[in-house]
């Protein structure tokens, strides 16, 4: 089980338990979702579906669900509204996931190069929080300058990780264009070739971050696409992943076949066979968020269709014209409905990448 290897059994693991369980999904072929969190809710719902399917579980934001998290009423000028939201909804799941008996990683998704001072101002909050805690208060970092030049992107990167290994923090990057739509990034139009990660940049990019620390994954294109609408002529190939981790291995003289952690973006709409099969080539991390949205929707659509005429007038149904209806309209009700369908999305998820069952 993975708890076995974990010195903390539940609530937000760090560091060297980030890095043993992530090697534990390697060796026992499974992958943990990473849910887009955007509000308590959509938190809780998460952990419920963990708890319930003995997993453990990745929560996110990205840049605009922890300004979401901190309410649309905030100026984002500087990033601030972002910081103040991932500051928040970090707090917020440090103090309710250990109540679910679960191990989870916060995370952080998405950081472009237009949205480096967002990332600036976590990392701040981190090593306060490092001073106190002997920890950070993320688990790890989202930095994708996938976009950029691949020399820039990965002279970046090493930097961005030179400030996080102090604490023993995980940093993931982006190699390779995911296609598609998601969050306010728009890469439906990029070519074709974008989509597609070379083995030798996986080297190189492994060359230069593994002396700086070990807490770091790849997210690498292998035609992934946001949304779950057709791409065009894009074709998912995980067979490359296969080809990237025989790449580093011989290169470095590795023992391990795997000796490079994968991440999975662009999984909605995805098959299970493309999911396991990227999971056989060393993919610890798949993100889940398109599938999510819809989930958590239909519960609160279905609770309002079936009982439209419930909540409609604050008193008045059709069990009597001087029935109240506090009942039914209560966010408390419908809301819990659209967790209950996210919940059980995501369950069928930990069921699809192996993850199950694992604790």
């Amino acid at each position: 089980m993975a708890t076995a290897v974990l010195s903390r059994k539940a609530g937000v693991i760090v560091g060297d338990d980030v890095l043993k369980l992530f090697n534990y999904a390697q060796e026992k072929n499974f992958a943990i979702p990473a849910i887009n969190v955007t509000s308590s809710s959509t938190v809780v719902a998460a952990l419920e579906a963990a708890r319930d399917a003995k997993a453990p579980i990745i929560l996110q934001m990205s840049q605009g669900g922890a300004a979401y998290f901190a309410g649309k009423g905030v100026d984002n000028k500087n990033q601030e509204a972002s910081i103040a939201g991932a500051v928040a909804g970090a707090n917020y799941i440090r103090s309710v996931a250990p109540a679910y008996g679960i191990p989870v990683i916060l995370h952080t998704d998405h950081c472009a190069k237009k949205l480096l001072p967002w990332l600036d101002g976590m990392l701040s909050a981190d090593e306060a929080y490092f001073k106190t805690h002997g920890e950070p208060l993320f688990s790890s970092h989202m930095i994708d300058l996938s976009e950029e030049a691949v020399d820039w992107n990965i002279k970046t990167t090493a930097e961005y990780l030179k400030r996080a290994a102090p604490l023993k923090q995980w940093l993931e990057m982006e190699i390779g264009i995911t296609g598609g739509e998601e969050d306010g990034v728009n890469n439906e139009d990029v070519d074709n070739n974008s989509l597609y990660t070379q083995p030798e940049d996986i080297y190189e990019i492994y060359k230069t971050l593994s002396p700086i620390s070990p807490y770091f994954s790849i997210a690498a294109g292998f035609g992934n696409v946001h949304g779950v609408y057709k791409p065009g002529n894009v074709k998912l190939q995980p067979g490359l992943l296969k080809k990237h981790q025989a790449y580093v291995k011989e290169k470095i003289g590795a023992k391990e076949e795997k000796p490079v952690f994968l991440v999975f973006h662009g999984g909605s709409g995805s098959t299970v066979e493309d999911f396991r099969e990227a999971i056989s080539y060393g993919v610890v991390k798949v993100n889940l968020d398109t599938d999510l949205q819809w989930a958590y929707l239909t519960g609160i659509r279905d609770y309002v269709l079936n009982k439209q005429e419930y909540i409609k007038t604050q008193v008045g149904n059709p069990d009597g014209e001087d029935k109240p209806n506090k009942k039914y309209y209560d966010p408390r009700v419908w809301v819990r409905e659209g967790e209950k369908t996210m919940t059980k999305r995501i369950i069928i998820a930990l069921d699809d990448f192996n993850t199950a069952g694992k604790l």
